[in-house]
């Protein structure tokens, strides 16, 4: 089955015309955009210094679609799409007619263009992959897992130090010892390659002692975009292989934490606030003030009208939906306007690296 919503407007966004492909009858033409999906979340880079990439879209479901299905069709994570479609269930039977925002739309990261950049406040992955002469410089995403509260995937700058296909897991007994107070079973001391390795088919060796960016068994794609793991990074089966692919040893891998970002598009300025992690330092202070930091350290050289109404308003919501919350005004930078720049947001400590291989 497919359906088909035409272009409207959404929250000031124009939405093009937009397909999606159910479930039922067409399970076997969901499985080839699936694969095809592999690539879909791949955006050229802005050559005049924006760094808004993507569009927000919208869909119609039917009674007969799979919410979870449409998560790996768009390459989305749990969290993100649960977060954009609050009032959408999607363990319980879908309405027909019901409307899906796709949150597809991103602010960079606020690093170097270059490597594997993975944020974990949005839990997701970008890679920079190297220019190509002749080519424009794109820009590739997926959604990621990352560490639960107690074992916290680490931040920093590191490397990807080695390529493994289809790798075997070794648990270290802190794993073993909480898999079997937990479950009541014993994990073996090695897990070989297989369809149960929790590892899946294709990981990337970081620089940080026992840390890796991974694939999954089928029994775990639907915790893409959750805190599940013991602090590695994982993807989803297709994307690991994409991105295996394209990964040269030797790649640096930045792993910072940022929940609001700050971006430009075509004259806009445009906000992307997440919410925290738990174990945050910074989740305590005042959310509202960050955000105004992050925005004014990016505006503090421009002439800039910014809607601070709709700043508060992104800061509640907390959605990952990048808002339109200000504009450039005409007669371009005005150095004047640092009166009002706050502090770059500061980073809170690394954490404590776990010791062993961890997923």
């Amino acid at each position: 089955m497919s359906q088909m919503t035409t272009g409207r407007q959404c929250r000031g966004i124009r939405l093009p015309e937009f397909a999606y492909i159910g479930r039922g009858a067409a399970g076997a033409l969901l499985g080839v955009v699936l694969a095809a999906a592999a690539h879909a979340e791949t955006f050229r880079l802005p050559r005049n210094g924006d760094n808004v990439v993507g569009s927000v879209n919208l869909t119609t479901l039917s009674s007969s679609d799979s919410v979870l299905d449409l998560y790996m069709l768009y390459d989305q994570g749990y969290d993100e799409m649960r977060m954009a479609n609050p009032k959408v269930n999607p363990f319980a039977m879908i309405k027909d007619g019901t409307e899906f925002l796709i949150p597809s739309q991103y602010v960079l990261p606020d690093t170097p263009h270059e490597g594997i950049v993975i944020n974990v406040a949005e839990m997701r992955l970008y890679f920079y992959p190297k220019a190509k002469k002749n080519e424009p410089r794109v820009v590739i995403t997926h959604p990621i897992s990352i560490g639960r509260e107690n074992w916290t995937t680490p931040y920093g700058v590191t490397r990807v130090v080695a390529k493994i296909k289809d790798p075997a897991w070794v648990p270290p007994k802190s794993i073993r010892e909480e898999h079997l107070r937990e479950y009541d079973e014993v994990l073996p001391t090695v897990v070989k390659p297989g369809p149960d390795n929790p590892m899946g088919q294709f990981a990337l060796k970081l620089g940080i002692p026992g840390y890796y960016i991974h694939g999954t068994d089928e029994d775990k794609e639907e915790g893409i975009g959750m805190r599940v793991t013991h602090g590695c990074i994982r993807l989803y089966p297709k994307d690991i292989a994409s991105l295996f692919a394209q990964v040269d040893r030797g790649t640096p891998v930045r792993i910072v934490n940022q929940p609001y970002k700050a971006g430009w598009l075509d004259g806009s300025l445009y906000l992307e606030a997440h919410p925290r992690l738990e174990e945050d330092p910074a989740a305590r202070a005042d959310q509202y003030a960050q955000a105004v930091d992050t925005l004014t350290a990016l505006a503090r050289t421009q002439r800039v009208e910014i809607n601070w109404m709709q700043v508060r308003s992104t800061v509640d919501t907390r959605n990952g939906i990048p808002v339109v919350v200000g504009r450039l005004i005409a007669g371009g930078p005005d150095s004047s306007s640092s009166r009002n720049a706050g502090r770059p947001e500061t980073p809170p400590s690394t954490p404590a690296v776990q010791t062993g291989a961890v997923w």
